[in-house]
């Protein structure tokens, strides 16, 4: 659809340079008269008129300039709506990858609390457990398995999105298997990133030709209120005798000059196209500042998210640590297989809460990277920052 909306605004160019052009009429006729006691007459004619309007002040000009700002603003919009698609499906797939390893993680969590389960049986069976407490266990077990069926759901579901995005069916396309971690490595995100970045942005870029067109836009209502210049010219031939139309013509010339005198309309149009032009001003400044709002809010995440980061790994190393230990022991026969599990179940929180992480700071290098309207490179941010300083 915004591809159609930029061969509408290229269109309109030309629909706007066709109104500096002269333009040709073409006409054919024949007159019957019969008035009482006269004779039955008759005339034939065929003549051709041009007319040009002459554009000394330049007012189509201005349209054209008014059109041209526009399809830029257009082409603007399709690069914005081009980097929202790529966030979205780069995004989703980060999502559906996070799912495919919370559901590999729930699946063990599963396995090892049935393994719990049947510890819990046999040692009632032994009377050193309560009935309560195998009850509980089981209540976990459907928990577990019912978290197991909503991960599940969701990641159809991100399937079905991202099949959408791409244009594709949904339920005719499914994401192969996969683990976030290992397929999807964050890219390094320079520190310093420069303001002139936003520059690139296609939405500040649309809204800044929006301005320039409502610009052109007063400029053209304004000049309507000059004097206009019309050339008229017509040619042709009329004859009683269809035979003979064309063998006599006729030309006429005829110039003219309108001098706007009182036209309330003039005005008015000229008053609605500054108010026009303030709105986009308004507009611009706005996006301005959300622009650089969207810019710092995925880098605040991404700093709080990678500090977040060094805190789950050494949580998970210093659990690792414990559970290899307490697999130790029970060789030894120091602890129960209980004991183990338990272990194993404390572990898979900070895992989890590691996996998430990996996928908040995916989608904050996305956010990222759409904020500043198409990501950065070294040379890039090199030459913005030199920019900067000199």
């Amino acid at each position: 659809m915004l591809a159609a909306r930029i061969q509408v605004a290229g269109a309109q160019i030309g629909e706007a340079r066709a109104g500096a052009l002269p333009s040709m009429d073409l006409g054919a006729g024949a007159s019957f008269e019969k008035t009482t006691d006269q004779k039955f007459s008759k005339q034939y004619n065929v003549a051709t008129q041009v007319n040009w309007d002459i554009d000394i002040w330049n007012a189509v000009e201005k349209g054209v300039q008014a059109q041209k700002a526009e399809f830029r603003a257009t082409e603007a919009d399709w690069r914005a709506g081009y980097l929202e698609l790529i966030a979205g499906v780069s995004t989703t797939y980060f999502q559906i990858l996070q799912f495919d390893d919370q559901i590999d993680q729930q699946q063990k969590t599963i396995a090892t609390n049935r393994q719990i389960l049947t510890i819990f049986e046999g040692m009632e069976k032994n009377g050193l457990v309560p009935h309560t407490q195998v009850l509980t266990q089981r209540a976990e077990l459907n928990r577990l398995t019912r978290d197991l069926l909503e991960l599940r759901r969701s990641r159809d579901l991100a399937d079905n999105a991202l099949s959408t995005l791409v244009g594709i069916p949904a339920g005719d396309f499914k994401v192969p298997d996969g683990h976030l971690q290992k397929r999807v490595k964050a890219p390094a995100v320079p520190s310093g990133l420069p303001s002139q970045l936003l520059a690139r942005r296609p939405d500040l870029i649309a809204v800044e030709y929006r301005v320039l067109e409502a610009y052109d836009l007063v400029g053209q209502a304004k000049l309507v209120q000059l004097p206009t210049i019309s050339l008229t010219g017509r040619g042709g031939s009329a004859s009683f005798q269809l035979t003979d139309l064309l063998k006599a013509f006729t030309f006429s010339f005829l110039p003219s000059i309108n001098i706007p005198i009182l036209d309330p309309s003039i005005r008015a149009h000229v008053k609605t196209t500054e108010a026009q032009t303030t709105v986009f001003e308004q507009q611009y400044r706005s996006t301005v500042m959300n622009a650089f709002e969207e810019v710092e809010n995925p880098l605040v995440n991404l700093d709080s998210h990678t500090k977040q980061r060094a805190e789950l790994r050494q949580e998970v190393e210093y659990l690792t640590i414990v559970a290899a230990q307490i697999d130790a022991q029970l060789e030894e026969g120091v602890i129960s297989q209980l004991e183990v599990f338990e272990t194993e179940r404390t572990l898979l929180a900070p895992q989890l809460a590691l996996l998430a992480n990996h996928q908040q700071i995916l989608s904050d290098t996305v956010t990222l990277y759409k904020a500043l309207g198409g990501g950065w490179s070294s040379v890039d941010v090199k030459s913005a920052s030199k920019d900067t300083t000199e």
